[in-house]
């Protein structure tokens, strides 16, 4: 059993409505876990957002907090509903109306990694799936929520920034012959989970430090954004999906030669997105 469902880095005091979190950036993998798993100890990393809680370690400066996963993403990925289990892998599991991410493994308990492979020599009980959403699941939520809530008593708002890795190979077909692939994606499932200011701001701060940003194409958001973007209350919430390779080697599961630098540019950035938790007025008289 882990330790703690999360870690959550607070700032010296709230400067900002913006929250950061990072749910698929976890490495903590029980030894149970790994024994059951016919994966080797590369494999079952695959759909892990390596170092992505590392690439925003300097927000707590900033004066927002930062929430990251412990659990591994194939343990149990906290960006699925907590009722999506795949009765393929979950033995008792009720199966409900066609779901294209159960159907495809990718459950709140996935049944596979990246290029679908299968993770578990056999199914899981339903009680042991339980127990993994309630002790770590539900924590990690009930915690975005607070956090979530302390933003909107605190400045009258709150702006997710959900925080995630993108296989380099999902940019292959991104726009027309010569157009370069984005380096970013952004996903506010089509201007359902943020306001229009505030994804202008938060687009703005990837394109001022260099970086080529494209919009809902190919990852529009899933769970978190769905779940917490509300911007007719004022609770904005917007995915961030960010290059491999921009950082690091994809296949060695290692820091690249340019992490320390793409590290030291996203300071910058980071800056930039907490400063838009600090002028709410300003975009609601935009707005």
């Amino acid at each position: 059993m882990l330790t703690s469902p999360y870690h959550l880095a607070q700032p010296l005091a709230r400067t900002t409505s913006v929250v950061f979190a990072s749910p698929h950036s976890g490495r903590d993998y029980p030894a149970s876990f790994l024994r059951r798993s016919v994966l080797d100890a590369r494999e079952i990393r695959s759909s892990e957002d390596a170092f992505v809680d590392q690439l925003f370690a300097s927000v707590p400066m900033q004066g927002a907090p930062l929430l990251t996963a412990t659990a591994p993403r194939a343990f149990l990925d906290l960006n699925r509903g907590p009722d999506e289990l795949d009765p393929a892998l979950v033995e008792g599991a009720r199966r409900n109306a066609h779901n294209p991410r159960i159907a495809s493994g990718l459950g709140v308990i996935p049944r596979v990694v990246a290029n679908g492979r299968q993770i578990y020599r056999g199914k899981l009980t339903l009680v042991e799936a339980h127990q993994r959403v309630t002790q770590y699941w539900r924590p990690y939520h009930d915690q975005l929520q607070m956090l979530l809530d302390q933003s909107i008593n605190t400045f009258g708002e709150a702006i997710l920034i959900d925080c995630h890795s993108m296989p380099h190979e999902a940019l292959e077909n991104m726009g027309p012959s010569g157009a370069g692939r984005p380096d970013v994606v952004l996903g506010d499932r089509f201007g359902a989970t943020a306001g229009p200011a505030v994804m202008d701001q938060i687009e703005a701060a990837f394109t001022t430090a260099g970086l080529k940003v494209a919009r809902n194409m190919p990852f529009a958001g899933a769970y978190i954004v769905q779940q917490y973007g509300r911007p007719s209350r004022r609770q904005h919430a917007v995915q961030v999906e960010i290059d491999r390779a921009l950082y690091m080697n994809e296949k060695t599961l290692e820091p690249s030669a340019q992490f320390d630098a793409f590290r030291d540019l996203l300071v910058g950035v980071t800056a930039q997105l907490a400063d838009i938790g600090r002028v709410p007025e300003v975009r609601v008289a935009a707005e």
